[in-house]
């Protein structure tokens, strides 16, 4: 949620740096869960957001007015873990939640390592 007044973050300590405070904590443990469950993932800032590469575009993270995000950049992902997302305010493959109500660390380490498992997969094909 960055108002006009900041300038483009260059990486994920300022995009963290600039958003209002309720929502820096539950970012850093965003970052944190990602970077702990696939530690060679790349931090990059794209599109203006927080985003982690293993092979391809991994997940994201980011915040609006009301809610963080947890980007998962698949949306058929999305749709088999419904069940398990029926709580979540789901938007395409934007997962949307409340600062003071995150979402379960072994969901987001499930969703990780789909993302990992999906990429591993189209960097194995795209090499023969």
């Amino acid at each position: 949620m960055r108002g006009s007044n900041f300038p483009t973050p260059h990486n994920s300590d300022e995009y963290i740096a600039q958003q209002p405070p309720e929502f820096r904590p539950t970012l850093q443990e965003l970052r944190s869960v990602i970077l702990n469950t696939v530690p060679q993932a790349i931090e990059s800032i794209s599109y203006q957001i927080p985003c982690y590469r293993y092979h391809y575009m991994l997940v994201g993270i980011g915040v609006n007015k009301k809610y963080c995000s947890f980007y998962v950049m698949n949306p058929g992902l999305v749709k088999t873990l419904k069940d398990e997302l029926s709580n979540v305010k789901v938007s395409g493959s934007t997962l949307h939640f409340t600062p003071n109500e995150i979402l379960p660390v072994d969901l987001i380490k499930k969703i990780i390592l789909a993302r990992v498992m999906q990429n591993e997969v189209l960097a194995l094909s795209k090499k023969k």
